[in-house]
Parts: structure tokens; C-alpha cells; sequence
């Protein structure tokens, strides 16, 4: 299995940061309807006070949400989002065929090798046991344990970004109502106007930017990757019973295609047609 960096991700992530700050700085002069850019809009944009009340709050609640060791897998959550494991279903199907065709010529002892060599746990351990003559139910069982508890790992982790993503804007609005009771309390004084202001709005600036731009595309990324992942396992699942159960290897290739999103089986199901075809 390999790595390939995830070219969507990083320009996303560029895009929603480069366009906001595009919006901050860009302004249009309404008598010669000419844009230019004003850096110095930014300033109006950084408040010490929203800062501390959003990601301040933030980090707070999800300390006492989360254990530490939670935060200590946020590397290996932003590696997995920009440079992601490939799984590809047809390369699995491939060679699950491959065996069920061994399998039915050689034996299933003659799999040996071929589990030696695979790069995926799962697919090694699952071809494994069927190699080494475990019942089928204890073979079945064993996989869908294992599948069941990465997918609920997987959601577990990805709660972390879910709770981020809805306490983004709550201290948003904290800070909000903070800025306007201190706007309130001190409305006689017009100096002390526009910081409570500032922070009454940039904090749900900050916390929209928070919840909408890191922690929700964070969230649903790991749940494309998860679902990745989960469709090759089952994959390996559908193949390796088969397999252990003497399937025709037509048959296998035929059940584990049914698996597959639409478009991809007739993508994989014409190519194979005419590999098939140039063969004969």
C-alpha cells in the first residue's frame, strides 16, 4: 500500500483560508468602483480577548471531552487527510480472484505464499486462518470483530473534530454576548464602544472560521478515508469466505464487483471484459 499526497485536500484548505482573507483585504471604492488591496484590514480582524474566548474555550472543553492521548494523534489524523494510504477495491478484487483460482487448482494450503506476501494486515491474517483450517464461522466471526471495531475506533476519533465543530461557534456566541454586556454596562463611555464591539463580533467570526473551516472538513475526510478503507475490508471479508468455501472464482469475482458503486463496476466489469478478450 502506498502514500500519495492528496492534491483536493491541500488546495481546499488553501482556497477557504486564501478567499477569506482575499474578502478581508479586497475593497472596492465606491466612487471609482476600483478595487484594491488594504493589509491593513487585517488588524481589524486580530482581537486578543476573541482569541482567548474561542480557542481558549475550545481547547479547554475538549481537554476535559478527551483524554491526552486524543491530541496526540491530531499528526497522524492531518497525514491520513493530505497523505492518505491508496485503497483500491479493484486492486483487493484482483487479488482475491487470483487465490480463489489457486485455491480451487492447488488447495487452500498453496495461499501460504501469497498471505506471507500481502502488505495489509487484514487481508494477511484473513488469508492466514483460511490457511491454516479454522472453521469458516470462526473465520467469519473474527472479521467482522475486527471490522466492527475499526469502524467504531474511527468514529470515536472522529468525535473529537465533530465536538470541535460545534463548540466553534457556541464560544463564538460567548463571546458575542460578553462584548455586548460590556458594550452595555459602559455605553456612556464611546471610547470603550468599539473594543467590545470588535470583540462581540470577531469572536463569532473566529468561531465560524473554527468550526467551518478546520474542525468539519477535518471530520468528514476522515469519514471518506474511513469509508475507504471499510469497503476493502469488507471486500476481504466477502473474498476470503468465498474462497474457503470453494467458490468458483468467476463467481467470487462477480460477488465482490456487486460491492463496488455502480459506476465502478462497469468500469472494472468492461476492462476485465476485454483483458478477457484479448487473452482468448
Amino acid at each position: 500500500m502506498k502514500r500519495s499526497f492528496d492534491i483536493a485536500s491541500i488546495i481546499g484548505f488553501i482556497l477557504a483560508i486564501g478567499l477569506v482573507i482575499f474578502g478581508i483585504v479586497f475593497v472596492v471604492d465606491s466612487e471609482t468602483n476600483v478595487g484594491s488591496i488594504v493589509t491593513t484590514n487585517i488588524g481589524s480582524f486580530i482581537d486578543i480577548p476573541s482569541v482567548a474566548i474561542v480557542f481558549g474555550g475550545v481547547l479547554g472543553c475538549l481537554l476535559v471531552m478527551f483524554p491526552m492521548s486524543q491530541f496526540a494523534k491530531i499528526p497522524k489524523h492531518l497525514r491520513i487527510i493530505f497523505m492518505p494510504t491508496q485503497y483500491v477495491p479493484t486492486k483487493y478484487i484482483e487479488v482475491l480472484v487470483e487465490c480463489a483460482r489457486k485455491a480451487r487448482e492447488k488447495g487452500l494450503l498453496a495461499l501460504e505464499e501469497d498471505a506471507n506476501t500481502q502488505q495489509d494486515e487484514f487481508l494477511r491474517n484473513s488469508l492466514q486462518m483460511v490457511v491454516d483450517s479454522h472453521d469458516p464461522e470462526k473465520v467469519k466471526e473474527e472479521m467482522e470483530s475486527w471490522l466492527d471495531s475499526i469502524d467504531e475506533r474511527h468514529a470515536q476519533e472522529r468525535s473529537f473534530y465533530d465536538k470541535g465543530a460545534a463548540l466553534g461557534p457556541a464560544f463564538g456566541m460567548i463571546g458575542t454576548l460578553i462584548g455586548l454586556i460590556n458594550m452595555l454596562k459602559t455605553l456612556e463611555d464611546v471610547s470603550s464602544v468599539g473594543p467590545n464591539m470588535a470583540v462581540a463580533l470577531v469572536t463569532t467570526f473566529y468561531g465560524s472560521i473554527l468550526a467551518n473551516v478546520i474542525f468539519a472538513p477535518i471530520s468528514n475526510k476522515l469519514r471518506a478515508r474511513n469509508d475507504e478503507e471499510y469497503l476493502c475490508m469488507r471486500i476481504i471479508c466477502e473474498g476470503v469466505q468465498a474462497i474457503q468455501a470453494g467458490e468458483n472464482p468467476n463467481l467470487v469475482q462477480s460477488r465482490l464487483l456487486h460491492l463496488l458503486p455502480a459506476y465502478k463496476q462497469k468500469k472494472y466489469g468492461g476492462s476485465t471484459k476485454r483483458e478477457n478478450k484479448d487473452s482468448k
